[in-house]
């Protein structure tokens, strides 16, 4: 039992020493990698899965069980190019995005399809794989020299819900959420703006608290109680300071908010912007709505038009302001829907789940415009050609952010992890080398 225990110890404590050289290697090869073109990400997650048929894989020939009333696929200003007749404000921006019609996992389920696609994970591991979101809050946030007072992982308005987007990694990596609704004024800020309490009041209060501190006071060297005042100070700055008035989005101009949308998805991506001029490193909209399984048509006549306003203006707001360069903007849901329409009760005229194929939209920081990858077939029921999976992408968005994919995260209990999977494990189409620049 002693040998065996011996053995099993020498293992362990090789397998540890691995993993160290490992990580040690890993290190250097981040220094070696091409350097970054991208310095943040707006993830815009269309929460529920959208119709790739009636977005950016429109299939006018499959006839009326798959398209419904929208079999009208309009041009964009690149050549060659359709869009869903929905969206005319992104059809004229085409030359600045690239479109992924190649997207599959296989999965119909909400929350392994969201996992997979938002960390680039198989679940069944015994593992918990952190987002993307928490990967470049890793490796671009407070442990890579960010010191920004905004949280470098910022979710609007609610968290994504379908799973811990931390992982393994812990709470620190934990996305910031808005909470409140940015096309409000005020718009309420979880921790930072409060109903009813203007700037004036906030300073009366905080005046208060230190009167009430009498311990504090009398224990002020206390090492403790001197990190809470540096917290509490933080906190203030960000609460009084300038750096949370890019929450204020009444500091913009009304044409701009207009231009936008004034409803929560356009003044959301209006924010989004302000967060990655301010140098926030991720940004993640979520956008609910898209699981339609009743009445779909309904449902896209009215969210189809604020996506095409609020993606189309924030692509060109970026772009006018030298941001589009810099920053991914990433637009996809965890699946797409059903190809052919359930027309009959009580669905009426719904769409279901649909893992086989789907539809993402990538654009700025080293991405392509005016760009096609990938097929579906005839009525996008499966990949015609160049399939494409979550880590394939997620990859590629790794080595723009000058992250090196095939490197490896922390783990508490010391185990090597990849950022990504082994290519010699899974099912990959390879990262998309035909749309970076």
């Amino acid at each position: 039992m002693k040998k065996q225990y011996n053995v099993f110890l020498r293992c362990t404590l090789f397998g540890t020493v691995i993993c160290i050289l490992s990580n040690l290697l890993s290190l250097d090869a981040q220094a070696d990698i091409k350097q970054a073109k991208a310095k943040s990400v707006i993830q815009i997650w269309l929460w529920g899965g959208p119709s790739h048929l009636d977005t950016f894989d429109p299939k006018p020939g499959a006839g009326y069980d798959y398209c419904g009333p929208l079999n009208e696929p309009i041009a964009t200003n690149v050549n060659g190019i359709k869009i869903g007749q929905k969206l005319p404000l992104l059809a004229q921006q085409a030359d600045k995005y690239s479109i992924i019609r190649s997207m599959t996992h296989g999965i119909n389920s909400h929350e392994t399809a969201c996992y997979m696609v938002q960390t680039g994970r198989m679940p069944g591991d015994g593992l918990v794989y952190p987002s993307v979101g928490a990967v470049v809050s890793l490796y671009k946030g407070y442990d890579a020299g960010y010191t920004g007072m905004l949280p470098p992982y910022i979710t609007i308005t609610t968290s994504q819900g379908r799973f811990s987007e931390a992982g393994f990694l812990g709470r620190r990596y934990k996305p910031f959420c808005t909470g409140g609704d940015p096309n409000k004024d005020p718009f309420l800020v979880e921790g930072i703006v409060a109903k009813g309490i203007s700037e004036k009041r906030q300073k009366e209060r905080r005046i208060l608290l230190h009167n009430l501190d009498t311990l504090g006071r009398k224990m002020k060297d206390n090492p403790l109680f001197r990190k809470v005042d540096e917290y509490e100070q933080k906190a203030y700055e960000l609460i009084l300071g300038d750096e949370g008035k890019v929450f204020d989005l009444s500091t913009e101009d009304e044409d701009i908010r207009e231009k936008y949308g004034r409803n929560t998805f356009g003044q959301s991506c209006l924010l989004a912007r302000r967060l990655v001029e301010s140098g926030v490193p991720f940004v993640t909209i979520n956008y609910k709505g898209w699981d339609t399984h009743k009445q779909h048509f309904q449902a896209m006549n009215k969210m189809m038009p604020e996506l095409d306003r609020g993606l189309a203006v924030l692509l060109q707001d970026l772009s006018d302001r030298g941001l589009l360069d810099t920053t991914i903007v990433w637009c996809s849901g965890e699946f797409g829907r059903g190809p052919k329409v359930d027309w009959d009760a009580p669905w009426n005229g719904g769409r279901s789940h649909w893992g086989n194929v789907f539809s993402t939209l990538v654009a700025g920081g080293g991405f392509l415009g005016g760009q096609v990858v990938g097929a579906s077939d005839e009525k996008g029921i499966n990949v015609k050609e160049r399939p494409v999976y979550p880590w394939d992408l997620i990859g590629s968005m790794y080595e723009l952010l000058g992250i090196d994919p095939d490197g490896f995260l922390p783990h508490p209990e010391g185990l090597c992890v990849r950022l990504t999977p082994d290519p010699k494990k899974v099912k990959g189409g390879g990262r998309l080398k035909e749309i970076m620049k």
